[in-house]
């Protein structure tokens, strides 16, 4: 009678865990200071907070002086900037079985930085940033975007002057390929890119770095533009996607130097 009873409870308790909803989320917001919104992939809306889970195929919502840090289960973290529409077009990982690796996202506008995880250390090519201007593929990296169409009169730039329209990319370490319909480019530690359309890309080193690195340095309205990728994350530490040790998360650096430097 015993091993009857014990076995009825152990069917009961596998019905019951069979009928719970599988776990779908691919990240977590770990930092948030303001407004942050995800559609899902239902078509359904939803106010995220702090220790709220992100879903494959939500997209990420920041409004006016939001800053929101998501971390994903690879390790990875995004860093989203006021203004910003990101989506998480296919997110796939699994700890054991690497050649499932998959993270390909979306930015359609706004800013962000991010620092690869285990999926951008172990399977770079799995790992895509896509925005209407350029595709960026990441070499094991620490990079920040900003993508302007008619609205980023109020990125403040050392000149004063509102950013030109294209994708801009700085990288603090490692490497990314910047690649359209024009052709593409690599944009390697310490240097900026630039998309504008479906121009080719193009690439620059920080002005007080250029012989260094042996590229072209910036001009007119995109030297003043490549300064502000530094800006854009001048928030208290938490909000930086530049993991240190026991700190989390730390300022990033995007070179290393100050605006107007």
């Amino acid at each position: 009678m015993r091993s009857q009873y014990g076995l009825r409870r152990l069917v009961a308790v596998a019905l019951v865990l069979f009928a719970l909803p599988a776990f779908a989320g691919v990240g977590i917001i770990t930092h948030l200071s303001g407004v942050l919104t995800a559609k899902r992939a239902d078509g359904t809306s939803k106010v995220l907070g702090i220790k709220s889970e992100v879903e494959q195929g939500d997209t990420l919502t920041t409004e006016a002086d939001t800053y929101a840090r998501n971390k994903f289960v690879d390790g990875a973290e995004v860093v989203l900037r006021p203004g910003t529409q990101f989506k998480i077009e296919k997110y796939a990982y699994t700890e054991g079985a690497p050649d499932s690796d998959n993270i390909i996202v979306s930015m359609f506008k706004g800013g962000l930085r991010a620092v690869t995880g285990l999926i951008g250390k172990r399977n770079k090519e799995k790992v895509s940033f896509q925005t209407p201007t350029a595709t960026i593929g990441i070499r094991g990296t620490h990079f920040g975007m900003l993508l302007c169409n008619n609205d980023c009169a109020n990125v403040p730039t050392i000149r004063g002057v509102p950013p030109p329209d294209g994708l801009h990319v700085d990288v603090a370490n490692g490497a990314v390929m910047m690649r359209n319909a024009g052709g593409f480019v690599v944009v390697n530690t310490g240097q900026f890119g630039f998309a504008a359309g479906q121009q080719v890309p193009r690439y620059w080193c920080r002005p007080s770095r250029a012989s260094a690195c042996r590229c072209p340095t910036p001009y007119g309205a995109i030297r003043a533009v490549a300064m502000i990728l530094v800006v854009m994350v001048r928030r208290p530490a938490a909000y930086s996607a530049a993991p240190t040790p026991g700190h989390g998360m730390a300022r990033a650096p995007a070179g290393g130097e100050g605006v107007g430097s």
